[in-house]
């Protein structure tokens, strides 16, 4: 697990289906969009395959919670990068951040802040998260200058990337 990327990116397409009638990505999208990037980027990077750990150990992780803020549209058939951290963790949460931005990285479109809770699916309880990913986590793990989710939008507001 040596260098291992901190800050995980990806690219993708806005498309039709997930447009309001401005051309505008919906809200909504939004979160489909940066929840499955994480997901195969933690896949594609870290090797955890999030759906393979559910079936063969019962255990994954739900979403505890979500905040975001939409701070420039995303458009219509608009190629968008979307880049993610963890920002810190305990014995059975993540926070991460998820960020959508335009293809050269000049703008944030959007931020969000999700917690994502271990679980057992099959004792329907919290996990505490193993030795192996409390090991990968204190070596991916940025932590960010605030603990307020408003706090960091405004940080993006004021300064381009």
């Amino acid at each position: 697990m040596n260098n291992l990327p901190k800050v995980l990116e990806s690219k993708t397409k806005i498309r039709f289906q997930d447009c309001d009638p401005f051309n505008h990505l919906n809200n909504v999208a939004y979160l489909n969009y940066l929840i499955n990037a994480r997901e195969d980027q933690v896949n594609d990077n870290y090797g955890i395959d999030i759906y393979e750990m559910a079936r063969k150990q019962g255990k994954s992780w739900v979403v505890g919670s979500n905040q975001i803020a939409y701070l420039k549209p995303a458009f219509l058939m608009e190629e968008v990068v979307i880049q993610t951290q963890l920002l810190k963790f305990n014995e059975t949460e993540l926070l991460v951040e998820l960020k959508m931005l335009n293809a050269d990285k000049t703008e944030v479109k959007a931020i969000m802040w999700s917690t994502y809770v271990h679980f057992n699916l099959l004792k329907q309880k919290r996990e505490i998260h193993t030795e192996d990913l409390t090991t990968l986590y204190n070596e991916v793990v940025v932590p960010v200058d605030t603990t307020i989710f408003e706090n960091r939008v405004a940080s993006f507001k004021k300064q381009k990337v």
